[in-house]
Formats: C-alpha cells, structure tokens, sequence
C-alpha cells in the first residue's frame, strides 16, 4: 500500500487542539481559556459589505495576489499604522495570518534548510516547517530575560543550513512585546548572515502602553517578509484573510504561489477586507480596551493568588508559571485541571520545550469566566 509522505506522517498535533478535543469530548459545560478565539462578532459594516458582495454575484476568481481595491488599503494602512512603504504589488493576500507564514517559509526554505524559530513560540512555525522538510531550530526565551532573545546566543546558532529566522511581536503565546533596539537588531543579524527574517505580526493592533514596532521599518536590504492578520484585530477569525509584505525580489513569485496553494482568497471575504480597513474604527478600540480590562482584571487575580505571569503587553494571554503547581508535567496538569475544575488552558509545551511549567491563558473570553477560570486554578494548590 502507498504510504504518506514522512513529513506529513511525523508533523505533531497541535497541542492547544488536543486540549480542544478532550474539552469537547468532555460533554461538560466548561470555562474555556485555551483559544485565542475573540469573542467578538466583526463589526456591522463588514458584514454588511460580505452580504453585499454575496448577493451581488462578485463570488468569482479575482487575482492570485488580491483585489487591488484591498491590496491599495492595506499599502495605505502599513504606511499609516506600521511605518512600512510597500507597493501594493509587494502585498499579497492570504488566507488567514497562518497561510500567511506558511506563503513566507514555502518562498525562503528548501528540504534540508533550517529555521530558527522562537522557543516558547506558537506551534505551527514548527508544523510548516516540517511539512517543507526544513529542520526548525528553537531560539530560547527565557524568564530571566523577559523572554527577550538574546542576539548573541541566536548568533551562535547560525549555521550554513540556517535560512531564516521568525520573529513574533506581539507573542503569542507570551504577550510580550520586543523593544524597536531588539527588532533592529534581528534584522542587523539576518543581513549579517544573508537570512531572510519572517515577521509575524498577527497581533499589531492589540499593544497596550507600549508601541508595536515592524521590523520592516529597520529593513535596508529587503530581507524581511512581515505577516499580518485581520482575525484577531476586527475579530474575523472564520473569515480567513491575512497578508504577507514582501520585498520586491520575492513579490511576484509569492503572487504565483498561491495559484497551487489557494488560487485566491474568496472574493466575498476580501470585500468584507476593504470594509474593515476603510470603514469606521470605533469597534477596533472597543475590543482592544475590553482586552485591556480583561488583562488588568486576570493579573490582579493572579497576584492576589500568588501565581507568578509575565506582564502582558500585547496580544491576549497571560503567561503563568505553575511549575510549583505542575509537577514537572504540565500537559498531565492541564488534564487535570479540566477534569477536576472543567478549565481548558493551553500547556506551555503545546509552544515548546522552553514551556514547561508554564501555561497559557487566553484573555479571549467574557470577564465571568476568566474569575471563575482563574479562581478555579487557584483550587489546584
């Protein structure tokens, strides 16, 4: 019998679905912190423009890239909110931030190549990776340094087989943001070594008092590809529209990979897009304010605890350390808590080596459920 390929057969689940699975397989009522899900429908307006387009019939092939109507946008948006000078030509339009990233590593890593990605980081870096037969490469974050990579220690790990380099801010799953000095200094360090330098910047627009900064801005020998997302910002999750920004060296192959990955995203989804860049903002800084709330809210209770976190500064989770809590074994840990307290978290290790002891909570959710999921955690002393 034909069998499937070894890099398919040996990529790991997600460990953040198996969770989902067992919470599901549950049949309980839970309290569900484990998603980076917004529990936000998407504004008004850009449903409207999705019904609009639907009823209209404008549900036929556009271009591999994307409407130019939406390209033009988002040239204007990365200009405005991110600083990034980019033709719309240099835009291309994806399905989601993930495909996104999976569009960036499919243009710079060839079988054999390694990646250097973050370690706590999310797990689909590694996912894609594998399934392009490259070897993914952890780059530690660690707590003593506020998970702030250390250049000289990525330096070393530099080899003739490293090809690229991912970099996220804001962190999921650790809510970090990385100062402009670091940025600039990844990006100095992938010309250094002729690196492509992958940005994934799903969260940009939920920062909170400190500023998002896109490596792009420090970027003088177009070796950045910067990933973004309208999923977490205007709450389109289901939707599934991203963008990769890329240098003009690269723009027009990755315009022709889509036609074998996706083709194009459906036209219907980018109109909502044009409506969501172009329309009011009102609901944009609603949802952030309620994120900031709901992470003012979970770190007073995690304190009051005594439960150790990173102080989040972007995205929504908290990064808590129940190492003392865990055992040595925080998968097993968060099986328990769900089936003792029906809380669904995130283990540390579903993001990496570098996470156990650590889980992660998502901020995703009503302010209830986060007393009441956290309370609950506390239960596990």
């Amino acid at each position: 019998m034909p069998a499937v390929t070894p890099n398919a057969d040996r990529m790991p689940r997600s460990g953040i679905r198996r969770v989902m699975d067992a919470a599901w397989a549950s049949g309980k009522p839970f309290i569900g912190m484990h998603v980076g899900e917004p529990d936000f429908s998407p504004p008004d307006h850009v449903v409207a423009e999705a019904e609009r387009a639907y009823r209209d019939g404008d549900t036929h092939y556009v271009p591999n890239g994307g409407v130019p109507e939406l390209r033009q946008a988002l040239a204007a948006k990365l200009l405005e909110q991110n600083g990034v000078t980019a033709a719309p030509s240099e835009i291309i339009v994806t399905a989601g931030g993930a495909q996104a990233l999976h569009l960036a590593l499919s243009l710079t890593v060839a079988a054999g190549d390694e990646v250097l990605i973050p370690d706590p980081g999310w797990p689909n870096y590694r996912m894609a990776v594998g399934l392009l037969q490259g070897e993914p490469v952890g780059y530690p974050l660690r707590a003593e340094d506020d998970f702030v990579p250390r250049l000289e220690e990525l330096e070393g790990l530099v080899t003739p087989q490293t090809k690229v380099i991912v970099v996220n801010s804001p962190s999921n799953p650790l809510g970090t943001v990385l100062s402009a000095d670091v940025l600039e200094g990844l990006v100095r360090l992938a010309e250094r070594h002729g690196l492509w330098l992958v940005s994934d910047e799903c969260y940009d627009a939920l920062t909170y008092g400190v500023p998002h900064v896109s490596p792009a801005t420090f970027d003088h020998s177009g070796v950045v590809l910067s990933a973004f997302s309208f999923s977490k910002t205007y709450a389109m999750t289901g939707v599934r529209v991203g963008y990769l920004v890329c240098p003009p060296s690269a723009a027009a192959v990755a315009a022709k990979l889509q036609e074998p990955m996706i083709a194009c995203v459906n036209a219907p989804a980018q109109r909502a897009a044009v409506a969501a860049l172009t329309g009011p903002q009102d609901r944009v800084r609603m949802m952030r304010d309620s994120y900031d709330e709901r992470r003012r809210l979970a770190t007073d209770m995690l304190e009051a605890q005594g439960l150790p976190f990173v102080p989040p500064r972007g995205a929504f989770y908290v990064w808590v350390d129940v190492s003392e809590l865990s055992g040595g074994d925080v998968e097993a840990w968060a099986v328990r808590l769900l089936e003792e307290h029906l809380v669904a978290v995130a283990p540390g290790t579903a993001f990496g080596h570098g996470g156990e002891g650590w889980v992660r909570l998502s901020l995703a959710t009503s302010t209830g459920d986060i007393e009441q999921g956290i309370e609950r955690i506390g239960r596990m002393r």
